[in-house]
């Protein structure tokens, strides 16, 4: 992975029991990066999704001293089962999982959590949103943001990029090259996936058939890093905003 920062953040895998209480007085943000694994095309690791949200957590970690949390590298992978690779959780347990640390992270003494996740998958966002939604009513004081940074990468689309660029296409191979260009290979295929629109479908293949949605040959690292910093820099506004925190 590329890092640009001298600091680190505040890994929560790297904390004492010790450590970690005196920084839960001071009621910091907490960051869980969630992603997945998952075909990308020929071109793109299992674990891109992971790749970018976790990125994106160090920096707005950093930017806040929060604590990073360990990631969660599965997530529910409904339209990409047809790929080898892919390992999809149930809906269930990916809400199990939000509700589960949120939950924990509460008893702990942290009452500000942001899930981001790098799969955006309405079925797996959907089930992230509900665990939180139920750990927020058992917890009223907890304040909780769930998204996907691809919710604010997409604002690029029609400007920037392709108005119909999505899995595994320009955006996407672009920020991979420039968080993480060792992963990516040489071919850049080019797809125009699309589900038809409403329709409940039983065949996976149906939903996804090629896996690619864009031309990958476009991507480069550059336009990466400004697609990384553009989701940043919102993303840090938005959360300074919700959270009522300030940007060290």
């Amino acid at each position: 992975m590329s890092g640009r920062a001298a600091r680190k953040p505040i890994l929560l895998e790297n904390l004492t029991s010790t450590e970690f209480a005196r920084l839960a007085k001071r009621k910091p943000l907490a960051i869980v990066p969630f992603g997945s694994v998952e075909e990308h095309g020929s071109h793109l690791p299992l674990c891109t999704d992971s790749f970018q949200a976790e990125e994106v957590a160090r920096r707005v970690a950093l930017a806040f001293d929060a604590i990073l949390c360990p990631p969660i590298r599965y997530g529910e992978c409904r339209t990409t089962r047809n790929f080898p690779g892919t390992l999809s959780l149930t809906s269930e347990t990916v809400r199990g999982l939000s509700y589960d640390i949120v939950t924990e992270l509460a008893r702990n003494g942290i009452d500000k959590v942001m899930i981001l996740s790098g799969h955006a998958g309405s079925g797996h966002m959907a089930a992230l949103r509900l665990g939180a939604q139920r750990a927020v009513e058992q917890h009223p004081k907890l304040k909780v943001m769930v998204l996907s940074d691809y919710d604010i990468a997409y604002d690029l689309r029609g400007k920037e990029f392709a108005h119909n660029d999505g899995h595994g296409g320009e955006i996407e191979t672009s920020r991979l090259l420039n968080i993480c260009p060792e992963t990516v290979r040489r071919s850049r295929p080019r797809g125009s996936s699309r589900p038809p629109e409403y329709m409940i479908l039983v065949s996976p293949e149906d939903h996804f058939p090629t896996g690619i949605i864009g031309d990958s040959s476009l991507a480069s690292a550059d336009k990466g890093l400004r697609i990384d910093d553009y989701v940043v820099d919102k993303l840090v506004k938005l959360a300074s905003r919700n959270f009522g925190i300030r940007r060290k």
